[in-house]
Protein backbone atom coordinates (compact mmCIF):
# COMPACT_ATOMS: atom_id res chain seq x y z
CA UNK A 1 0.00 0.00 0.00
CA UNK A 2 1.28 3.39 -1.00
CA UNK A 3 1.21 6.18 1.16
CA UNK A 4 0.24 9.84 -0.04
CA UNK A 5 1.32 12.87 1.04
CA UNK A 6 -0.14 15.41 1.46
CA UNK A 7 0.52 18.80 -0.61
CA UNK A 8 1.49 21.67 1.69
CA UNK A 9 -1.55 23.90 2.62
CA UNK A 10 -0.85 27.50 0.52
CA UNK A 11 -3.10 29.91 1.61
CA UNK A 12 -5.95 30.78 -1.89
CA UNK A 13 -4.83 33.63 -4.02
CA UNK A 14 -8.37 35.50 -5.71
CA UNK A 15 -8.68 35.40 -8.86
CA UNK A 16 -6.59 38.10 -10.62
CA UNK A 17 -4.48 39.40 -7.43
CA UNK A 18 -0.35 39.34 -8.00
CA UNK A 19 1.59 36.97 -6.10
CA UNK A 20 4.29 38.58 -4.13
CA UNK A 21 7.63 36.39 -3.20
CA UNK A 22 8.57 36.88 0.24
CA UNK A 23 11.46 39.67 0.33
CA UNK A 24 15.27 38.12 1.34
CA UNK A 25 16.05 38.05 4.49
CA UNK A 26 18.90 40.45 4.30
CA UNK A 27 21.27 40.42 7.25
CA UNK A 28 22.03 44.27 8.57
CA UNK A 29 25.47 45.75 8.83
CA UNK A 30 27.49 44.77 11.97
CA UNK A 31 27.26 48.44 12.96
CA UNK A 32 23.37 48.50 12.80
CA UNK A 33 23.22 45.07 14.30
CA UNK A 34 24.85 47.00 17.80
CA UNK A 35 28.77 45.90 17.01
CA UNK A 36 29.65 49.67 17.06
CA UNK A 37 28.76 49.77 20.56
CA UNK A 38 29.96 46.56 21.52
CA UNK A 39 33.25 47.60 19.85
CA UNK A 40 33.40 50.87 21.97
CA UNK A 41 32.42 48.74 25.51
CA UNK A 42 35.80 46.33 24.27
CA UNK A 43 37.73 49.45 23.48
CA UNK A 44 39.29 50.30 27.26
CA UNK A 45 39.83 46.74 27.98
CA UNK A 46 41.99 46.10 24.71
CA UNK A 47 43.80 49.28 24.99
CA UNK A 48 44.45 48.21 28.99
CA UNK A 49 45.68 45.05 27.50
CA UNK A 50 47.89 46.06 24.80
CA UNK A 51 49.55 48.87 27.24
CA UNK A 52 50.08 46.99 30.11
CA UNK A 53 50.74 43.46 28.86
CA UNK A 54 51.79 43.16 24.73
CA UNK A 55 53.57 46.63 25.01
CA UNK A 56 56.29 45.09 27.65
CA UNK A 57 56.37 42.28 25.99
CA UNK A 58 57.71 43.83 22.35
CA UNK A 59 59.57 46.49 24.66
CA UNK A 60 61.59 43.56 26.36
CA UNK A 61 62.27 41.90 22.50
CA UNK A 62 64.13 45.55 21.68
CA UNK A 63 65.90 46.02 25.08
CA UNK A 64 67.27 42.43 24.89
CA UNK A 65 69.30 43.52 22.20
CA UNK A 66 70.45 46.98 23.63
CA UNK A 67 72.74 48.22 26.25
CA UNK A 68 70.94 50.82 28.07
CA UNK A 69 70.37 52.16 31.62
CA UNK A 70 66.73 53.30 30.17
CA UNK A 71 68.38 56.84 29.73
CA UNK A 72 70.77 55.97 27.22
CA UNK A 73 71.06 53.44 24.58
CA UNK A 74 73.41 51.26 22.39
CA UNK A 75 72.76 48.23 20.37
CA UNK A 76 74.92 45.23 20.70
CA UNK A 77 73.01 42.52 18.95
CA UNK A 78 73.32 38.93 20.84
CA UNK A 79 76.22 40.59 23.20
CA UNK A 80 73.61 40.60 26.09
CA UNK A 81 72.67 36.61 25.30
CA UNK A 82 76.31 35.71 25.47
CA UNK A 83 77.10 37.24 28.81
CA UNK A 84 74.20 35.64 30.67
CA UNK A 85 74.69 32.31 29.52
CA UNK A 86 78.89 32.92 30.42
CA UNK A 87 77.54 33.83 33.88
CA UNK A 88 78.60 31.40 36.21
CA UNK A 89 75.51 31.74 38.54
CA UNK A 90 72.79 31.08 35.79
CA UNK A 91 73.72 27.53 36.32
CA UNK A 92 73.23 27.72 39.72
CA UNK A 93 70.10 29.75 39.61
CA UNK A 94 68.99 26.79 36.94
CA UNK A 95 69.73 24.03 39.41
CA UNK A 96 68.00 26.02 42.01
CA UNK A 97 64.81 26.59 40.05
CA UNK A 98 64.64 23.12 39.17
CA UNK A 99 64.98 22.09 42.47
CA UNK A 100 62.48 23.92 43.53
CA UNK A 101 60.33 22.86 40.73
CA UNK A 102 60.94 19.15 42.10
CA UNK A 103 60.29 20.03 45.21
CA UNK A 104 56.85 22.09 44.81
CA UNK A 105 56.07 18.87 42.61
CA UNK A 106 56.43 15.88 45.34
CA UNK A 107 55.03 18.04 47.68
CA UNK A 108 52.78 20.69 46.64
CA UNK A 109 50.77 19.07 44.03
CA UNK A 110 49.37 15.79 45.70
CA UNK A 111 48.17 17.78 48.70
CA UNK A 112 45.38 20.09 46.78
CA UNK A 113 43.89 16.86 45.17
CA UNK A 114 44.16 15.20 48.70
CA UNK A 115 42.32 18.13 50.07
CA UNK A 116 39.49 18.29 47.41
CA UNK A 117 38.56 14.56 47.84
CA UNK A 118 38.51 14.61 51.44
CA UNK A 119 36.25 17.86 51.15
CA UNK A 120 33.66 16.12 48.97
CA UNK A 121 33.58 13.20 51.33
CA UNK A 122 32.31 15.58 53.44
CA UNK A 123 28.41 16.87 53.91
CA UNK A 124 27.39 18.78 56.84
CA UNK A 125 30.77 20.77 57.49
CA UNK A 126 32.15 21.00 53.72
CA UNK A 127 31.31 24.92 53.72
CA UNK A 128 33.23 26.17 56.38
CA UNK A 129 36.28 23.41 55.70
CA UNK A 130 36.04 24.87 52.43
CA UNK A 131 36.77 28.25 54.25
CA UNK A 132 39.63 27.33 55.88
CA UNK A 133 41.57 25.91 53.23
CA UNK A 134 41.18 28.71 50.84
CA UNK A 135 41.70 30.90 53.74
CA UNK A 136 45.47 30.98 53.36
CA UNK A 137 44.89 32.30 49.56
CA UNK A 138 43.75 35.46 50.77
CA UNK A 139 46.17 36.43 53.11
CA UNK A 140 48.50 38.45 51.35
CA UNK A 141 51.62 37.03 50.33
CA UNK A 142 54.19 39.30 51.68
CA UNK A 143 52.02 39.31 55.60
CA UNK A 144 51.97 35.39 54.97
CA UNK A 145 55.90 35.20 54.84
CA UNK A 146 56.65 37.73 57.30
CA UNK A 147 54.35 35.06 59.67
CA UNK A 148 56.44 32.45 58.28
CA UNK A 149 59.87 33.95 59.17
CA UNK A 150 58.54 34.05 62.55
CA UNK A 151 57.96 30.18 62.58
CA UNK A 152 61.31 29.86 60.92
CA UNK A 153 63.18 31.91 63.64
CA UNK A 154 66.51 29.83 64.35
CA UNK A 155 66.75 29.89 67.88
CA UNK A 156 64.39 28.51 70.25
CA UNK A 157 61.88 31.21 70.29
CA UNK A 158 60.59 30.07 66.69
CA UNK A 159 57.53 27.65 66.86
CA UNK A 160 58.94 25.12 64.39
CA UNK A 161 62.41 24.68 67.11
CA UNK A 162 59.93 25.18 69.67
CA UNK A 163 57.61 21.84 68.64
CA UNK A 164 61.25 20.35 68.20
CA UNK A 165 62.63 20.72 71.84
CA UNK A 166 59.58 19.75 73.58
CA UNK A 167 60.51 16.37 71.90
CA UNK A 168 63.63 16.53 72.41
CA UNK A 169 65.16 17.52 69.30
CA UNK A 170 67.69 20.56 68.79
CA UNK A 171 67.07 23.73 67.22
CA UNK A 172 67.06 23.68 63.12
CA UNK A 173 68.66 26.68 61.22
CA UNK A 174 65.74 26.15 58.58
CA UNK A 175 66.51 29.17 56.14
CA UNK A 176 70.17 29.68 57.44
CA UNK A 177 71.81 26.12 55.93
CA UNK A 178 71.73 25.24 52.27
CA UNK A 179 70.42 21.95 52.90
CA UNK A 180 66.70 23.17 54.04
CA UNK A 181 66.49 26.02 52.93
CA UNK A 182 64.84 25.39 49.40
CA UNK A 183 62.87 23.07 51.76
CA UNK A 184 61.24 25.60 53.85
CA UNK A 185 60.45 27.44 50.83
CA UNK A 186 58.45 25.13 48.95
CA UNK A 187 56.50 24.55 52.43
CA UNK A 188 55.68 28.47 52.46
CA UNK A 189 55.17 28.59 48.81
CA UNK A 190 52.77 25.47 49.51
CA UNK A 191 50.35 26.59 52.27
CA UNK A 192 50.10 29.91 50.36
CA UNK A 193 48.92 28.60 47.13
CA UNK A 194 46.97 24.82 47.60
CA UNK A 195 43.73 26.65 48.70
CA UNK A 196 42.54 28.16 45.22
CA UNK A 197 44.26 25.24 43.44
CA UNK A 198 41.92 23.10 45.86
CA UNK A 199 38.85 24.98 45.19
CA UNK A 200 39.06 23.78 41.02
CA UNK A 201 39.63 20.43 42.54
CA UNK A 202 37.15 20.64 44.05
CA UNK A 203 34.33 21.70 41.53
CA UNK A 204 35.40 18.97 39.31
CA UNK A 205 34.96 16.48 41.63
CA UNK A 206 31.21 17.91 42.58
CA UNK A 207 30.61 17.64 39.04
CA UNK A 208 31.42 14.24 38.66
CA UNK A 209 27.79 11.81 37.63
CA UNK A 210 26.86 10.65 41.75
CA UNK A 211 25.38 7.42 39.13
CA UNK A 212 29.41 5.78 39.10
CA UNK A 213 29.15 5.89 42.47
CA UNK A 214 25.83 4.38 43.89
CA UNK A 215 27.08 1.87 40.82
CA UNK A 216 30.57 1.29 42.60
CA UNK A 217 28.63 0.98 46.20
CA UNK A 218 26.10 -1.37 44.82
CA UNK A 219 29.15 -3.42 43.42
CA UNK A 220 30.93 -3.04 46.61
CA UNK A 221 33.65 -0.65 46.09
CA UNK A 222 35.30 0.91 49.08
CA UNK A 223 35.95 4.25 49.62
CA UNK A 224 39.94 4.16 48.26
CA UNK A 225 38.63 1.71 44.96
CA UNK A 226 36.09 4.57 44.49
CA UNK A 227 38.21 7.31 44.25
CA UNK A 228 41.18 5.38 42.09
CA UNK A 229 38.86 4.11 39.72
CA UNK A 230 36.20 6.85 39.25
CA UNK A 231 37.55 10.24 41.06
CA UNK A 232 41.20 10.44 39.61
CA UNK A 233 40.36 9.17 36.64
CA UNK A 234 37.48 11.89 35.73
CA UNK A 235 39.76 14.47 37.20
CA UNK A 236 42.38 13.72 34.56
CA UNK A 237 42.13 16.87 32.55
CA UNK A 238 41.87 19.12 35.25
CA UNK A 239 45.05 17.61 36.56
CA UNK A 240 47.26 17.44 33.43
CA UNK A 241 45.93 21.58 32.69
CA UNK A 242 46.71 22.31 36.17
CA UNK A 243 50.31 20.25 36.53
CA UNK A 244 51.33 22.94 33.71
CA UNK A 245 50.72 25.76 35.34
CA UNK A 246 52.08 24.93 38.55
CA UNK A 247 55.15 23.78 36.49
CA UNK A 248 55.18 27.11 34.80
CA UNK A 249 54.43 29.10 37.93
CA UNK A 250 57.67 27.06 39.44
CA UNK A 251 60.13 28.19 37.27
CA UNK A 252 58.90 32.14 38.14
CA UNK A 253 59.03 32.16 41.38
CA UNK A 254 60.84 35.27 43.08
CA UNK A 255 58.62 36.46 46.09
CA UNK A 256 59.29 33.51 48.53
CA UNK A 257 63.08 33.22 48.24
CA UNK A 258 63.54 37.23 47.87
CA UNK A 259 61.94 37.65 51.17
CA UNK A 260 62.90 35.36 52.95
CA UNK A 261 66.12 34.23 51.91
CA UNK A 262 67.41 36.86 49.64
CA UNK A 263 69.31 34.19 47.79
CA UNK A 264 71.42 32.94 50.29
CA UNK A 265 72.81 31.22 51.71
CA UNK A 266 75.83 31.18 49.51
CA UNK A 267 73.11 31.70 46.82
CA UNK A 268 71.63 28.22 47.59
CA UNK A 269 68.08 29.65 46.65
CA UNK A 270 68.74 32.39 43.97
CA UNK A 271 66.29 31.51 40.83
CA UNK A 272 66.05 32.26 37.30
CA UNK A 273 63.82 35.75 38.31
CA UNK A 274 66.15 36.79 41.46
CA UNK A 275 68.91 36.89 38.77
CA UNK A 276 67.25 38.66 36.32
CA UNK A 277 66.01 41.10 39.78
CA UNK A 278 69.62 41.20 39.95
CA UNK A 279 70.42 42.61 36.34
CA UNK A 280 68.23 45.06 36.23
CA UNK A 281 68.08 46.67 39.75
CA UNK A 282 71.59 45.42 41.31
CA UNK A 283 73.93 46.39 38.43
CA UNK A 284 71.86 47.76 36.16
CA UNK A 285 72.17 45.88 33.01
CA UNK A 286 68.76 45.66 32.03
CA UNK A 287 69.58 44.06 28.07
CA UNK A 288 70.61 41.06 30.28
CA UNK A 289 67.88 40.83 32.27
CA UNK A 290 65.45 41.26 28.89
CA UNK A 291 67.78 38.81 27.27
CA UNK A 292 66.91 36.27 30.09
CA UNK A 293 63.76 36.43 30.62
CA UNK A 294 63.38 36.32 26.70
CA UNK A 295 65.20 32.98 27.00
CA UNK A 296 63.25 31.92 29.80
CA UNK A 297 60.12 32.91 27.86
CA UNK A 298 60.55 30.66 24.91
CA UNK A 299 62.00 28.11 26.84
CA UNK A 300 58.74 27.62 28.72
CA UNK A 301 56.72 28.14 25.60
CA UNK A 302 58.23 24.94 24.12
CA UNK A 303 57.82 22.75 27.00
CA UNK A 304 54.25 23.84 27.44
CA UNK A 305 54.13 22.96 23.52
CA UNK A 306 55.10 19.21 24.59
CA UNK A 307 54.01 19.45 27.19
CA UNK A 308 50.25 19.86 25.38
CA UNK A 309 50.93 17.65 22.62
CA UNK A 310 52.03 14.81 24.79
CA UNK A 311 48.96 15.39 27.51
CA UNK A 312 46.39 15.39 23.57
CA UNK A 313 47.89 12.07 22.73
CA UNK A 314 47.93 10.80 26.65
CA UNK A 315 43.82 11.62 26.61
CA UNK A 316 42.88 9.72 23.18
Amino acid sequence: MTSVTSPPLVPPVAAGEEVIPPAPHRRRPLLRRGGISTALILLPAVVLFALFSWWPILRGLVIAFQKTNLITTSWIGIENFQRVLADPLLGQALANTALYAGLALLIGFPVPIFFAVMLAEMRRSRRISSFLVFLPTVIPPVVSILLWQVFYDPSTRGLFNSILGAVGIDPLPWLQSPSTAMLSIVLVATWGAFGSTTIIYLATVLSIDTQLYEAAEIDGAGIFRRIWHITLPQMRGTILLLLLLQLIGTFQVFTEPFLLTGGGPNNSTVTLLMLIYRYAFIYGNFGQAAALSLMLAAALSVFAAIYLWLSRKWSK
